[in-house]
């Protein structure tokens, strides 16, 4: 199928056409045919003589429904532009103009109607709309004039349109769905049908998709779809489709709401945007109005220039780059200006001079998309975030990038990584070489790390250990600086006396305070105990020796006769060995060695 929308200044016979081309009435509401005004948007569909399906979105004329044509031009990549003969070039011809410009239409015909009321005007009429078009997409779109009360030429505008549409490009059926919603309802036993214009990617009955609306995201399955009139179990694009959904409230759906891919759209309230068309971003008013899709939603620009902005929106909304919008001041009916999105997570401009270089690298942005560009400037961006964004990805990644698990890294990003983190763990062992290290979390937040996990590749790379919680120097875990000496006579006294554990007033004598001693421990030094007893990592599998050999089960007083030690120190080392499975306590008084789980030696 193909879809074309209308444009065209009031009362040109933009309806009389679709009219007379589908034989059905595109004015849904009984007031917009007892007015003879359409005043919302219409739809109607016929087969050409290709035996192409072509589906019409009639859009309105006049200015004070502009928002209600936006809507229906919006996600339509064909237009079909009227104006008649007998009134030639009018305003609001213009205004349409100025909003297919706005959006980028490429595609089209001009048709220009009420050729029986006006025979002899139909030539200088072409060449006005010829003139007028002259710097939009249909500068040389083919033009056809007509009647369509008479019916005079009909057969011919469906041979050009049939000839249009054969030249378009094929839209990607594959990619993902992003359905501008134009029109909801609800159906007795059926329940909401939201419809509008599939431009791309294809939806199946049973999807489950997203619907983004004011409220926030909801989650919805396709009950069923049509397409003009006719049952569907999938539909592709470019389409006019009905979609029913399952898990969503009629009510709470309206115009400019959004179907998706669930997780393929990152919807923002942020774009940094290329004017196309219409006034300087110096000279628009602060506030305006946004048309994208189909919605129409309140944005603030912040210039950068005349050619660049920065457009905060007031709904958060699924852009990418080379989206376009159309800018509307909201005292006036006319189009203010054209955009196209550059960059839909832009960076946040906190620092002097911030806006100047902002502006400086959108002026050199490819607007089809970079993602060596993209990488340089994040740093290290996943692969899924390029595509969200709308970055055109390939399966290899671009000179200079690294790849580390689903990210892409800027090579020299990652040596001022590597660079930052060493300085920083040198920095942090000379100043305390008992700190153990550099915290990861300190770590990840003076780099600037997107994701915590980056920090193990980033440290591997530069030599540096990792040891739980704390990046340091490689060696450095023995390295207790001036308390070394200290440490060295407590390891002495215990490897002649292993279990006679040195008391407060003792350990204070050598200066091994909490710190000295968890840093001793770190380093596979001491092992610590509760109740402040301190021995050598070897002691469990010392005493284990000369528990073995006691009567089992065996008693407390037993293991501390066979130890030399006191009761003070026989407790917590018996309660360490039963948390590490090697005695089992049997009750208040008795304990025994579990044979299966002795230490060797």
């Amino acid at each position: 199928m193909f879809v074309v929308a209308t444009a065209g200044h009031v009362d040109h016979g933009k309806s009389t056409l679709v009219r007379s081309l589908t034989g059905m009435e595109p004015d849904r509401w009984a007031e917009e045919r007892r007015r003879g005004l359409t005043i919302d948007l219409g739809f109607a569909w016929t087969a050409l003589p290709s035996g192409r399906d072509v589906a019409f979105v009639d859009v309105p004329g006049h200015e004070r429904f502009l928002g209600n044509m936006l809507a229906g031009l919006g996600p339509v990549p064909v237009v079909c532009f009227v104006v008649a003969a007998d009134e030639g070039w009018q305003a609001q011809s213009s205004d349409h103009r100025d909003a297919l410009a706005a959006l980028g239409i490429q595609h089209g015909l001009l048709v220009v109607t009420c050729c029986d009321r006006a025979p002899e005007r139909v030539e200088q009429t072409i060449a006005q709309a010829r003139e007028e078009l002259a710097d939009t997409g249909l500068h040389d779109a083919p033009v056809v004039a007509v009647s369509a009360v008479t019916g005079d030429r009909l057969e011919q505008l469906r041979r050009t349109l049939d000839d249009v549409l054969a030249a378009l490009p094929v839209a990607p059926g594959g990619g993902r769905v992003r359905l501008w919603i134009d029109r909801s309802f609800s159906i007795t036993g059926a329940g909401t049908v939201v419809t509008g214009t599939l431009p791309s990617g294809s939806i199946t009955v049973g999807d489950r998709l997203q619907l983004l609306t004011d409220s926030g995201p909801h989650d919805a399955v396709v009950r069923g779809l049509e397409s003009c009139g006719l049952q569907q179990q999938r539909v592709s694009p470019v389409s006019r489709v009905a979609v029913n959904l399952r898990g969503v409230a009629s009510p709470s759906v309206r115009r400019g709401d959004v179907l998706v891919t669930p997780d393929a759209w990152i919807p923002t309230r942020t774009l940094d945007v290329r004017r196309t068309t219409g006034v300087s971003f110096e000279d628009a008013p602060t506030y305006l109005t946004l048309h994208a899709g189909t919605i129409a939603v309140p944005a603030r620009l912040r210039p950068f220039g005349p050619e660049h902005g920065r457009l905060t929106v007031e709904r958060s909304l699924p852009l990418v780059l080379g989206d376009r919008v159309v800018l509307r001041n909201p005292g006036s009916r006319r189009v203010l200006a054209g955009a196209m999105v550059l960059d839909a997570d832009p960076p946040q401009l906190r620092q002097r001079g911030a806006a100047r270089r902002r502006t400086e690298a959108l002026t050199g942005l490819n607007p089809h998309g970079d993602a060596l560009a993209e990488v340089v400037r994040r740093g290290a961006v996943t692969v899924a975030h390029l595509r969200q964004l709308g970055i055109p990805v390939d399966g290899s990644p671009p000179s200079g990038v690294l790849v580390i698990d689903d990210w892409w890294v800027h090579q020299a990003t990652f040596v001022i990584w590597r660079q930052r983190l060493r300085v920083a763990v040198t920095e942090r062992h000379g100043a305390d070489p008992l700190a153990g290290g550099l915290s990861r979390g300190a770590a990840g937040g003076l780099l600037g790390l997107p994701d915590p996990a980056l920090l193990d590749p980033v440290a591997r790379a530069e030599g540096l250990e990792l040891d739980g919680g704390l990046v340091r120097l490689a060696g450095s875990r023995d390295d207790l600086g001036a308390a070394e000496a200290s440490v060295a006579e407590l390891e002495r006294r215990l490897g002649a006396h292993p279990f006679q554990a040195p008391e407060a007033d003792d350990l204070a004598a050598l200066a091994l305070n909490v710190r000295v001693l968890a840093a001793a421990e770190r380093s596979g030094r001491v092992l610590r105990l509760r109740d402040g007893v301190v021995l050598l990592p070897s002691a469990p599998a010392l005493a284990m020796r000369e528990l073995a050999r006691l009567d089992q089960p065996f008693t407390t007083s037993a293991a501390r006769q066979a130890l030399g030690t006191t009761r003070r120190t026989a407790i917590p080392l018996l309660e360490h060995l039963d948390g590490r499975g090697w005695t089992r306590r049997l009750d208040a008084g008795h304990r025994e060695v579990v044979r299966s789980r002795r230490p060797a030696g």
